[in-house]
């Protein structure tokens, strides 16, 4: 029997993503919202990154796709709760993440101009402070790091790439995390994209951060 690297669980698995993930036959039949939970929950991985691409790796995760919105504070939320022993919290939490990321449609950064990835920076943030309309500090906070993550995704230019954002906004959120709330986590200092050859549309290749062939 092979392990599950959704649920962890010895279990009849196929492979998948250029035979890299293992996946059992009850995780293959969730949709990709619900395998982000459920893999949130039960994985014992601290790096977001590493999650987070766990999760893109995942047969049903598109190139491009408004789970992104949900991706990026599931990860950061399952590394922080470790990270500050509050993993009791972490399942309410992401059910508050969940419900606001799915307010985020497809294509809302060329739309509204403001990537979901980024706004997922901000749920995640005003989530864990509890930051509300009328709050001081903790909107602040939520505002700054999605400012921050807009920024350094727009330099880059367009087109748009869902993976190239991610990692983007959880460079981001891993350097706002340390310097204004003082929370360490751990992600690599240099990321390679895995996922450029499904990028039909354009990928920026050299011009991207995260192509492995410069």
């Amino acid at each position: 029997m092979d392990k599950c690297v959704y649920c962890n669980q010895n279990k009849p698995c196929e492979l998948f993503f250029y035979e890299k993930v293992l996946v059992c036959g009850d995780c293959r039949k969730k949709d990709t919202w619900d395998i982000i939970e459920s893999f949130c929950l039960s994985s014992s991985i601290d790096n977001p990154l590493e999650m987070a691409e766990i999760l893109m790796m995942f047969p049903d995760f598109k190139m491009h796709c408004p789970e992104h919105h949900y991706l990026v504070p599931a990860v950061l939320l399952a590394s922080y709760s470790k990270a500050v022993l509050k993993e009791e919290k972490l399942e309410s939490w992401l059910k508050i993440v969940r419900n606001r990321a799915e307010k985020v449609p497809g294509a809302f950064c060329g739309t509204h101009g403001s990537c979901g990835a980024a706004v997922g920076t901000g749920i995640f943030v005003s989530s864990v402070t509890g930051a509300t309309p009328l709050s001081s500090e903790e909107w602040s906070l939520c505002n700054s790091i999605v400012g921050r993550s807009l920024l350094a995704m727009a330099h880059y230019g367009g087109p748009r790439c869902c993976k190239r954002v991610t990692y983007i906004a959880l460079q981001e959120s891993v350097k706002f995390l340390k310097e204004r709330m003082a929370v360490k986590l751990h992600i690599p200092e240099n990321i390679e994209c895995s996922f450029f050859l499904q990028n039909e549309e354009q990928c920026l290749k050299e011009g991207c951060p995260f192509y492995p062939n410069k």
